[in-house]
C-alpha cells in the first residue's frame, strides 16, 4: 500500500485516504477550526464598596469583559464582607433575594453614574442574611440604596448608601 501512495504523490495527485492517520488529521482540523470560531471571553475584576447607616460592605466582583448597550457589565461572581460577615454567593439574575420578593436582581454594574441599575445585584451572607444594592431612581430622593433581608428574624432595612466600583488593574 505504501508504494501505491508514493506513486500517487509522485504524480502530483492527492493520495487516497488511508486508515492510518486520517482520524488524527481530521481531529486536528476540527480542533483548529473550533479554536478559530470560539470567541475568547475574558473576565474583568472589580473592587467595590458601599457604606451607609448601619452597613459597611466591600469586596471584589467578576464581570464579563464586554458591556451592554447601556455600558453595564454582567456580574458573574462576588467576594467580600458586609458588616464583617463573609459573602457566600451571588444571587442569580432574574431572581429576588429572600425577603424581597417581586424585586429580581439583574447583576449589572458600570463605570459611570449611576453605577447600578434599578435592579442591582444580590448576594447571600454566611449568617443567613441577604443584600441587594441598587439604584433607586423612583425614590423621592434618587440614590443608591441597599435592601437587607434577615428572613429568619423577619427583618428588613433599606438605607441609602454611597456605592463605588472600579475595575482592578
Amino acid at each position: 500500500m505504501r508504494k501505491r501512495i508514493a506513486d500517487w504523490r509522485g504524480r502530483g495527485l492527492v493520495a487516497p485516504l488511508t486508515r492510518t492517520g486520517v482520524p488524527l488529521k481530521l481531529a486536528l482540523l476540527v480542533l483548529i477550526g473550533a479554536t478559530l470560531l470560539v470567541e475568547r471571553a475574558e473576565a474583568l475584576e472589580w473592587r467595590w464598596s458601599y457604606q451607609g447607616e448601619g452597613v459597611v460592605a466591600s469586596g471584589g466582583l467578576t464581570t464579563k469583559d464586554t458591556p451592554d448597550a447601556d455600558g453595564f457589565y454582567e456580574i458573574t461572581g462576588i467576594t467580600g464582607h458586609a458588616n464583617d460577615v463573609a459573602i457566600t454567593g451571588l444571587q442569580p439574575a432574574g431572581t429576588s433575594i429572600p425577603g424581597n420578593d417581586g424585586y429580581p436582581v439583574d447583576n449589572l454594574v458600570r463605570t459611570t453614574a449611576p453605577q447600578l441599575s434599578k435592579h442591582g445585584f444580590g448576594y447571600a451572607l454566611a449568617n443567613g442574611t441577604y443584600a441587594n444594592p441598587f439604584y433607586g431612581a423612583h425614590f423621592a430622593k434618587p440614590d443608591t440604596y441597599a435592601f437587607f433581608s434577615d428572613p429568619a428574624n423577619h427583618k428588613t432595612s433599606e438605607p441609602s448608601v454611597a456605592f463605588t466600583a472600579t475595575m482592578a488593574h
